[in-house]
Order: C-alpha cells, then structure tokens, then sequence
C-alpha cells in the first residue's frame, strides 16, 4: 500500500483527528495518553526521544516505545529530537512499525535543547532540516511531520514552513511563540502567525498554544482555519479539556491511577501528573503537598490523593450557600482547571523584587550574575558554603563541541570527538586515539603478531625410553608400584 501524504493521511491514517495531546517529555506516557483517549483527545504523541540513545540504546527502545503498544492507543505519533539525518533516519527506521508517522522535534526551547544543539534552536539551519526531512521522507513507511515555534517575524515564519513543506513535511504543527517565550516569559501565544501559515502550505495544519478550555479550541480552529488544536498545558490540569468539562481532581486522579496499575510507568510520572491534577488544592494543603513529594510508592501516592479528596470533600460539606472560589479561581479548587502561568512581574511581586531582578524560576544561563540577588536558592546555598565560588558564566571555560553529538569534544583527540563517538569510530576504523586511551589499532597489531609467533603444534617425537630431555629427567616407562 503506498504511503499516503498531506490531507489524504490527515484524513485516513489520523482520523481527521482534531483534538490533540502534545509530547511532553516524562508526561504523555502511554496511560496519560489512553486516560486522555478516553476523555476526547482523537491523536497523541510520544513524549520526546533522543534520536541517538533510542538508536544505540535496546533498553531505550524497549522501555519508551517497544512495551507501551496498546490497540487503543491509535493513531500514534512517534516523536524524535535529532540534529543529524543518518541518525534521525535510523531510529525512525527502529520506530515506525510501532506507529502511524515520525514527528521532528523543532520546539524544544529549553537550555538543555540548546546545550544538546536540538529542537527549536536548529531553526536557523535550513539546510539541515531540509535534508533531515528529505532523506526519512524517501527512506520511511510512515509519513514525517514536524513541530516548530515561530520567528518573531510572519514572513520568515513562513517560509520556513514552506520550506519543511516542500522537503516532505505531511503534516505541520505550529506553537505560536518564539523560542524565547518560555516560563514567566511565555506570554500570548500569535494565532497571526499560525494563520499566516495555514494560508501559505497545503498540507495539514495544528495549532498550539493558548488552549485552556473547549471554547479556545474552536475559536481557534474558526479564527487560523487549521485542521486541528494541540493541548499541553491545558491537557495535563483537565484531561477531560477536548470533552468540554471540568470534572472533579480525584475522579481524574482515580481514574489515572488505575490505568497505571495496568500499564506501569516511573514513579517520577506519577507522581508528577498528581502535582498538575491536584495544583490549586495542594496550595492549601502543604503537608500533603511535602508528603507527595517525599512518597516512594505508588500505593503512598495513591492514599496522599485520598486524603486530599477527604479534606475536599469535608470543605464541600461546611461550604457556605453562594460562597464563591477563591485566590481568583474560576472554579473551586477541587474542580479540574488550567493553571495561569504568572508574568515576569508577578514573579517579581512574590519574590519581592524589583522588575529589574525579575528572573524565572530557571534564569537563563546567559543571564546570571555572580551577585546573590540574581541567583537561585540551590546556587545560594552553595555561595554560603563556599563564598569564593563565582557563577558569573564569562568566568566558565568554553568547551568546544564534538563534530557528531555536540557534547564536549576530548581536548587531544585525534577525531575531535566526545569519548563516546570517538569510541565508536576507532572501534569502526581500527585506529588509535592516545587522548581518549583508546589502542584497538596497537591491540589488533599486537595481536596478530602473537599469532604470527606462535609455534605450530607438531607431532611429538618417538624416544627412547632412556633417553634424558635437554635440561630435564629421563622419562619414566611403565607403571609406578
């Protein structure tokens, strides 16, 4: 069967899918992703993979995609980071049996992304991409699709996506901020250039950003004229967001947890998805707040949940008639709701500074200053324990990058490589690199010398019985009584 392309995939292999959970790195597992099946969203996607642990790593494979394969967990999209076409290529090639297309990772705009050289800081490098894109579209069963953030101007935003378009993109989603609005700087996010784009490519198109309930998925869908919403957010506090109702925590909570019982994950998931469900609540109760953090099992976070639905539910019980939420809530606190994200100058307020001291809860690496005023609570502590330590990032020694992985390359290797990739190749080419005492060309070398040097094995020698061996004894005929 030929592979189907654009809209003709959008409307057969997805579905016509138009509500759709996000990746999201440790949060759309499989039993997140089956719980918001169940409540509305019609596609999801796999939480983020690197590329080149998924394609080097049988554990990887195994534990993030080969054990979550479930029928109700179609249609599926298989996310992948990657800034390297063999590589991309190859783990797709690992992947796409287990799902319906491969998505590239253009979005990321985390520090890590950008230490990684991944995500949404490749957006400059349109030849990369454009290869990147050509080559799994040749090579793939399944169709390739990306996720991409957009450049402060309109008109580069599109064409960029032209150009992924015409490389072999199938479908496009666009996050309507750039790669700068992240945390207390995220802001609104531009459905101008989201439309602009859906004007400007003929294939599908989805649309992230700004979805906090139903209505914004469909003033959405009636304003950009794309095919479908993406949620992230929005999705993670009310699972039941695409039904159109906000249901109560626990009922959401309970639910999820048994399909954990069902379909495990880390604890770590766990444990986060309660923190997004029970936000608003565990605003009030703190101590139940610490003991989530602190619990090690999955039964301890389950009695932490029914515990918070009790005090709920005793709070329901003594609430006055017309009493109304408070803290500004739309609805009460036990009731499933998005979480407002505060601006720069509420982060400022609470923190008790001044606008120019705001910072994020991670402030950007580019921007600390060895001054205490401007460093987090972790790197604080560590300037009381050590008050000659300085965090002023000019005073940080610059690594220079490995030519394949971008990690810090090994100062005297012969490749210019990290230990790893140079590992790798010297191991391929059986060569030498004394920077990373790495010997596999003077240990083959060795080797075969050793066998060229061995004496062969002949037939011993028929002697006399009393014949004495050079330097020995003479040898000893017939039993010993």
């Amino acid at each position: 069967m030929p592979k189907l392309q654009g809209f003709e995939f959008w409307r057969h292999t997805l579905r016509g899918a138009h509500y759709v959970v996000a990746p999201m790195v440790d949060q759309s597992e499989l039993a997140w992703r089956l719980l918001s099946r169940r409540h509305g969203a019609q596609l999801c996607y796999t939480p983020m993979l690197h590329a080149q642990v998924f394609v080097r790593d049988a554990n990887y494979r195994k534990e993030n995609l080969y054990c979550d394969v479930c029928p109700e967990d179609r249609p599926l999209i298989v996310q992948f980071c990657a800034n390297d076409p063999e590589v991309f290529v190859e783990a797709a090639l690992l992947a796409q049996d287990y799902c319906d297309a491969i998505d590239l990772n253009l979005g990321c705009p985390q520090m890590i992304a950008k230490r990684g050289h991944y995500g949404a800081f490749l957006q400059e490098e349109w030849d990369l991409l454009q290869r990147m894109i050509l080559l799994a579209h040749e090579k793939l069963s399944v169709p390739v699709t990306c996720k991409i953030r957009v450049f402060p101007e309109i008109d580069k935003t599109v064409k960029y996506a032209q150009l992924l378009e015409k490389a072999g993109c199938q479908l496009l989603t666009v996050h309507g901020r750039t790669k700068e609005q992240k945390g207390p700087l995220s802001g609104i996010a531009s459905w101008d250039h989201i439309k602009a784009v859906r004007k400007a490519v003929n294939i599908p198109v989805f649309a992230n950003g700004n979805i906090q309930y139903l209505h914004d998925v469909e003033k959405c869908i009636q304003e950009t004229g794309v095919h479908g919403v993406m949620s992230a957010e929005g999705n993670l506090h009310n699972p039941a967001l695409f039904e159109g109702r906000n249901p109560l925590v626990w009922e959401m909570a309970e639910e999820y947890l048994e399909i954990v019982q069902q379909y495990p994950c880390p604890l770590s998931y766990v444990r986060a998805h309660l923190f997004k469900l029970w936000h608003h609540t565990l605003q009030i109760h703190q101590q139940l707040r610490e003991e989530l953090a602190k619990v090690k099992t999955l039964e301890g976070i389950a009695d932490v949940s029914r515990e918070l639905k009790l005090r709920c539910q005793e709070e329901m019980a003594s609430q006055k008639e017309g009493e109304k939420p408070k803290g500004g809530l739309p609805f009460f606190h036990w009731i499933c709701q998005p979480c407002v994200r505060p601006g720069p100058k509420e982060v400022s307020k609470e923190n008790g500074s001044t606008d120019r001291n705001t910072r994020g809860k991670r402030a950007l690496e580019e921007e600390e200053d060895s001054s205490s005023d401007f460093l987090s609570k972790n790197k604080q502590k560590k300037k009381l324990r050590n008050p000659n330590k300085n965090f002023d990032p000019s005073l940080k020694p610059k690594y220079a990058k490995c030519d394949q992985c971008g990690n810090p390359k090994g100062n005297k290797c012969v490749f210019n490589l990290c230990r790893g990739c140079c590992k790798k190749r010297a191991f391929k080419e059986t060569a030498d690199c004394p920077g990373h005492g790495l010997l596999f060309k003077t240990k083959s070398e060795k080797s075969l010398a050793w066998k060229g040097g061995r004496p062969s094995l002949q037939e011993p020698q028929s002697r006399d019985p009393g014949v004495k061996e050079p330097g020995g004894f003479p040898e000893v005929v017939g039993s010993v009584g």
